[in-house]
């Protein structure tokens, strides 16, 4: 009897541990703002990839609008990450790979909208390219503590 009290134990503990709430982005960027300045760019990446999946959403239920500030929101954090991981030096390699993610998958976005509605979306994918070049710069540049 006792066996089964610790394993029913460990059940509902594992539970409450799976059940935890995912974030927002709005939540992610918020405890950006506040964390220290290596654990920024995770933050912000994360808060990035969160915007898209709600981006994507919109997209497929036709609220162009509304995805089109999606698009903003993620340029915009991917902008804050990029420029916390080169101010810190640290997860450089990360916020490359996740940025080409994000990257990659807007432009699976892309091919999905009709002409008119590509334009915000062409503009993300170019600035986080952009992104891109400014981290793999910083990555292999000679001069490290630029």
């Amino acid at each position: 009897m006792r066996i089964f009290a610790i394993w029913l134990l460990l059940l509902a503990v594992s539970l409450t541990v799976f059940a935890t709430k995912e974030e927002s982005a709005a939540q992610l960027a918020l405890r950006a703002e506040s964390a220290p300045l290596d654990q920024q760019p995770d933050l912000y990446l994360k808060a990035a990839a969160e915007e898209l999946k709600t981006t994507d959403a919109l997209y497929n239920q036709g609220k162009v609008e509304e995805a089109g500030n999606g698009v903003r929101q993620i340029t915009d954090y991917a902008d804050k990450a990029t420029d916390t991981a080169i101010r810190s030096g640290k997860k450089l390699k990360n916020a490359e790979i996740e940025i080409r993610k994000i990257a990659t998958r807007l432009n699976n976005i892309q091919h999905t909208l009709s002409f008119d509605d590509q334009a915000p979306v062409k503009t993300a994918i170019e600035h986080l390219e952009d992104l891109r070049t400014k981290l793999l710069a910083r990555m292999f540049s000679k001069d490290k503590k630029k």
